[in-house]
């Protein structure tokens, strides 16, 4: 049996997430498996689950009043987004056990694709303030993000999303909206940064390189800076996404005429006219447009392994743009 080193903390929460993607088959199982690893390591375990969608912040919430000394988001990205948001300002460390569609923050980080193999790695990892995006759109409270948002395609997608062709399909099924909606005309949304104003009908503001779990798009934002990167996709014309998507699986979309990379820390989005224009933050819908969203700094403490510093490792498998 490999020996696990001791984790620093004795009580831990864990929110978790049973109907996320990563835990579709053996569900508590697979819940468990992780448990067990912490409890072999001397860990007192609590168990959170989820309600409702925005139900994990509270949990969070709760935990921190308990004075656990760790929190652990066992689930998808909105899972882990949301435990974030609720631990926002706090000393208390966050890490994560992914078992969702994407796994995004987890292919960033380098932590397994598994929860019973990331509880393992747990032990090799340090907390490190980490900046988190702030969305304010007219919604009370403002809603804070990890890893990314998009206003317009991606976003559309996500609103447009059937929940269960997601439990069905995974990661497929937002390949089959993106193409749905690619046989329409897009929408269009103007983007403020630094006082220059910019059209284009897909703004992804992202703190993390990778996107969906399968490609990076953003080429050199890391949760270590406190700013975000913007890309802009500037067609209206359908077609031209098929050349957008062939960039990123090239590896060439920084070369492409119509996208703009820009690095800032606020980024103010409203629509084109009357247009409706969505908004998501780490994979879940938020509203609409318009929105400003910025950067606050060292907002969370994050449980990281020491490779990422060096920007290696990547065992889930996406692609580098």
């Amino acid at each position: 049996m490999t020996r696990i080193s001791a984790l620093p903390y004795r009580r831990i929460a864990i929110i978790f997430n049973l109907f996320a993607g990563g835990f579709k088959s053996g569900r508590s199982q697979r819940l468990q498996a992780a448990v067990d690893v912490l409890a072999r390591q001397g860990c007192e375990v609590t168990l959170l689950e989820t309600t409702a969608p925005g139900s994990a912040g509270g949990l969070a919430r709760q935990a921190l009043q308990q004075g656990v000394d760790c929190v652990l988001a066992a689930g998808g990205d909105g899972t882990i987004s949301e435990t974030a948001g609720g631990m926002a300002g706090s000393a208390i460390p966050l890490g994560i056990l992914p078992a969702g569609t994407a796994n995004v923050l987890a292919h960033e980080l380098g932590i397994p694709c598994n929860p019973e193999q990331a509880a393992r790695k747990l032990a090799e990892c340090a907390p490190q303030r980490v900046a988190l995006g702030v969305i304010e759109n007219g919604a009370a409270p403002a809603r804070h993000f990890l890893m990314m948002a998009g206003a317009g395609f991606d976003a559309g997608i996500v609103y447009n999303l059937d929940a269960q062709l997601k439990q069905r399909l995974g990661r497929l099924s937002y390949w089959i909206g993106g193409f749905s909606k690619l046989s329409r005309k897009l929408d269009r949304l103007h983007a403020r940064i630094d006082g220059q104003e910019y059209a284009c009908s897909f703004a992804l503001v992202s703190r993390v390189r990778n996107y969906g779990g399968d490609f990076n798009i953003a080429r050199h934002v890391t949760l270590q800076q406190d700013d975000f990167e913007v890309v802009l996709l500037e067609t209206d014309n359908a077609l031209v996404y098929f050349r957008y998507l062939a960039g990123v699986v090239t590896q060439q979309l920084q070369h492409d005429p119509g996208v703009r990379f820009l690095r800032t820390n606020k980024v103010e989005l409203w629509p084109s006219s009357a247009e409706t224009v969505h908004l998501q933050a780490d994979g879940e819908y938020i509203g609409t447009l318009p929105a400003t969203l910025r950067v606050a700094p060292g907002a969370l403490s994050l449980l990281t392994p020491p490779e990422y510093a060096n920007r290696r490792g990547n065992p889930c498998g996406a692609t580098s743009v």
